[in-house]
């Protein structure tokens, strides 16, 4: 496996080039083969203040999901990128803006695949994009305390996923995931969705630390239709709950509606019906 970055491929480099990417991409990593990029991304923002910075891998090894789920990462099917932010920077509310983190990242990947394919996934809370009830990508955040120049500093590793080509999927996933080219039934540029994604991140970002909070919160209720009207289950300590969802606070907690009570999730295993 390889353990030292490599110079971004030339069609990588060349799309970047045509797009805005702000405060990300210094620097960019791309490995051909390695365990995760969240962790080499966690090695950096550890080690000092590398906000903005960018890893990408051709394959992962051992890429997850939330929950400590392997996500499946065959080489040159898909994207595979981390990015080191610090939300806690915010101009104003930075721990609003931690919260929302998770929710600015998928109102911009489904920004940058509409830029990039002509295709508008659907967002469903808090992580995942979606063609019809089939997964195209999902997002990691993993939160990091600084040890360098910088101590204490908190930073995210914000980590995602896209499908791109039809693979050999694991059985227990084949029915549940689908990818640009399927749906598209056309090739993709790999290149051009990872710039356009990765400036759309950047775009949105930078309102996130700029506390335009309202115009992120609208822009993820238009592409989650699920986030209002369907019903769900999940665990409580005292058994399992049913609801129905009735949309998303100002912090970007899921609310659902349980008989005559409104109850407010932040995190945890949601069953969709």
């Amino acid at each position: 496996m390889a353990t030292q970055p490599e110079r971004l491929p030339p069609e990588f480099a060349e799309a970047f080039s045509r797009v805005n990417l702000r405060r990300l991409g210094r620097p960019t990593l791309f490995f051909p083969t390695i365990g995760s990029t969240n962790d080499i991304a966690s090695t950096l923002a550890t080690n000092g203040d590398h906000e903005g910075a960018v890893v990408i891998a051709e394959t992962q090894t051992a890429g997850r999901g939330r929950r400590g789920r392997v996500w499946f990462s065959p080489p040159g099917a898909g994207l595979y990128v981390s990015v080191v932010l610090v939300p806690a920077r915010a101009d104003r509310a930075p721990e609003r803006a931690a919260a929302l983190l998770t929710l600015t990242a998928g109102v911009a990947l489904a920004e940058g695949v509409e830029r990039a394919t002509g295709l508008g996934p659907a967002i469903k809370w808090p992580n995942d994009l979606l063609v019809g009830r089939r997964k195209l990508g999902g997002i990691l955040a993993e939160g990091v305390a600084s040890q360098g120049a910088v101590p204490g500093l908190q930073s995210v590793v914000l980590g995602y996923g896209l499908n791109v080509s039809a693979a050999a999927y694991p059985l227990e996933l084949a029915d549940r995931v689908t990818s640009l080219e399927s749906e598209l039934g056309r090739h993709v540029d790999r290149a051009e969705l990872c710039a356009q994604s990765l400036a759309a991140l950047a775009a949105r970002y930078d309102d996130l630390l700029a506390g335009r909070f309202d115009a992120i919160l609208d822009a993820w209720r238009d592409r989650s239709p699920g986030s209002r009207g369907v019903r769900v289950a999940w665990e409580t300590p005292s058994g399992a709950q049913t609801g129905v969802t009735i949309g998303v606070d100002d912090m970007g907690a899921l609310l659902v509606r349980v008989g005559e009570r409104t109850e407010r999730l932040v995190a945890g295993e949601i069953n969709w019906a």
